[in-house]
């Protein structure tokens, strides 16, 4: 390593039948092995699953959402409760999204300009303006472990002219981000570390080009966003693939925004190693519930009086204790216990998949463990 540094990040092993790589990110609150699945936590909490369940879990890293910990609490009771880690007692790593997708999705009235972005809250109307320095300030004060660039996100579909524009803007204000980065200090006694987000649509020429302009600058990582928007999924593999061709090898490649099962384990096949989706909470509180079988729906009649644990493979807090009918009989009464249960059980679904995954790698039986979990996910017994 050099003079005893320890190193962000380091690839430990690497499938030799594909892309498909073990690593481990190291920052000043906690240890990553990736493959890593991050829960999404916008508001400083994920859905339904307290602290102490996800620790139980070993999740080493969470987000948070910059654009809505900007609109509330807001920056100054974030500053003043010594930053996001203090303020939800949580103890290991945090990545930030710096935003941009949410103002681009959430706000009916925005303006987009080469200085940034204006838009009027979802909350309450109000105008706010964000601009890449101050993306990176509220980021500061968030005090997260890893930081994300404002990029602009365009719809899909989109001509390559309008993704194009786009790329050119996101890269100039990626370029500020992490100049600002550089010009400031972290407010907590903890390092901060910068990703860049490639963007490009669809269009390869366009991703090259931004991964060309960006991934070789001192950025910890590289994003690719702009996906999981729409498109077919064999469009978002091939994306995919194609980016982590060109992108550095020692460099960590998060895939933003994605996905399911099945979109992790093709992924990871092509050489991804972060991932972040609010889908396991999201659908747990619908009844929703991700199992080695595949995706049920808790709600369904079938399972009023089936008295089994409801995943005899993954073990959770969850499927060791409640069978399939207690939970149903939640969901039809509204509890809220059902949505608190659902999400801890596919929040530890995600989990033990990553950990499978990762052994599953340095084992060099990635293809093969991939091809047995498919068979049974798609099963739906």
């Amino acid at each position: 390593m050099g003079s005893g540094k320890i190193k962000f990040f380091e690839v430990l092993s690497q499938s030799g039948e594909s892309k498909a790589r073990r690593g481990r990110i190291v920052t000043d609150h906690s240890v990553i092995e990736t493959p890593v699945f991050m829960p999404v936590g916008t508001l400083g909490t994920v859905k339904a699953v307290n602290n102490a369940e996800l620790e139980s879990m070993d999740a080493r890293i969470i987000l948070g959402n910059t654009y809505h910990l900007y609109l509330r609490p807001g920056n100054d009771i974030m500053r003043k409760a010594g930053g996001l880690h203090r303020f939800m007692n949580w103890k290991s790593s945090i990545l930030t999204d710096s935003g941009g997708f949410q103002v681009f999705s959430l706000s009916s009235l925005k303006k987009v300009m080469d200085e940034g972005v204006r838009f009027s809250s979802h909350v309450d109307g109000s105008k706010h303006v964000f601009t890449p320095e101050s993306v990176i300030g509220t980021q500061r004060i968030i005090g997260s472990d890893i930081m994300m660039p404002l990029d602009e996100c365009i719809a899909y579909p989109a001509a390559h002219k309008q993704a194009e524009k786009a790329l050119e803007r996101t890269a100039g204000w990626e370029k500020k981000c992490l100049g600002e980065l550089k010009n400031t200090e972290p407010l907590y006694g903890h390092n901060q570390h910068l990703f860049c987000i490639v963007q490009g649509s669809t269009f390869n020429d366009l991703r090259k080009r931004s991964i060309e302009e960006l991934c070789g600058l001192d950025y910890s990582g590289c994003a690719i966003g702009g996906l999981a928007v729409g498109e077919e999924n064999e469009m978002m593999y091939d994306v995919t693939d194609f980016c982590t061709d060109i992108m550095p090898l020692e460099k960590p490649r998060y895939l933003m925004g994605v996905g399911t099962p099945v979109d992790i384990l093709e992924s990871v096949e092509r050489g991804v190693d972060m991932f972040d989706c609010v889908m396991p909470t999201r659908n747990a509180r619908h009844g929703r519930i991700f199992t080695t079988y595949g995706e049920i729906n808790i709600k369904n009649a079938k399972y009023a009086d089936n008295f089994d644990l409801i995943d005899d493979k993954c073990l959770t807090y969850t499927s060791r204790n409640f069978s399939f009918a207690y939970l149903r009989h939640l969901f039809m009464t509204r509890e809220i216990l059902g949505a608190q249960l659902a999400s801890i059980h596919n929040i530890g679904f995600y989990l033990k998949l990553m950990r499978d995954i990762r052994e599953a790698i340095s084992n060099n039986s990635f293809k093969e463990f991939k091809k047995t979990f498919l068979s049974n996910y798609n099963s739906k017994k």
